[in-house]
């Protein structure tokens, strides 16, 4: 297992978490930045924390990154896209940011029970999740490089 770096410029942060956002920026100035991550996340004002989920792509978009694309498969199971367009589209309606799950190479139709489930819950722990499964995906992304 790769270990975490002792300082990432804000353009690799931007690369492992998929945009340019005040997180980012924030990160970039940290020593550790990936091991202080879970930290920094929870004390985001809530503006911030909505920007860097908002930077991540959803399950199912076109248009992804190389890298986003990679992990969430080549799937072209019609019903499962179908499924999880409307379930991010009631997601984002519901809780006001977009749904993030840590993809971990499942296929796109195991996420599809995992985002209803989550549809059941409260925003403050959607939130929370969706912020936790950010970071868990930036430092797998670090791992695999």
């Amino acid at each position: 297992m790769r270990e975490l770096p002792r300082k990432l410029t804000a353009d690799q942060l931007a690369e492992l978490f998929e945009g340019q956002t005040r997180f980012v920026e924030r990160l970039s100035e940290l020593e550790n930045p990936l091991q202080a991550a879970p930290d920094l996340i929870r004390e985001l004002p809530e503006d911030e924390a909505l920007e860097a989920l908002s930077a991540h792509p959803a399950i199912g978009a076109k248009g992804l990154s190389e890298r986003a694309a990679r992990e969430q498969g080549v799937e072209q199971d019609a019903a499962t896209e179908a499924k999880l367009a409307s379930l991010n589209q009631a997601y984002e309606q519901r809780f006001g940011f977009r749904f993030v799950v840590f993809v971990n190479r499942r296929p796109k139709a195991a996420i599809v029970p995992i985002l209803r489930k989550r549809l059941g819950r409260t925003r403050e722990e959607e939130l929370e999740t969706a912020l936790t499964e950010l970071v868990a995906i930036a430092r797998d992304r670090w791992q695999k490089q």
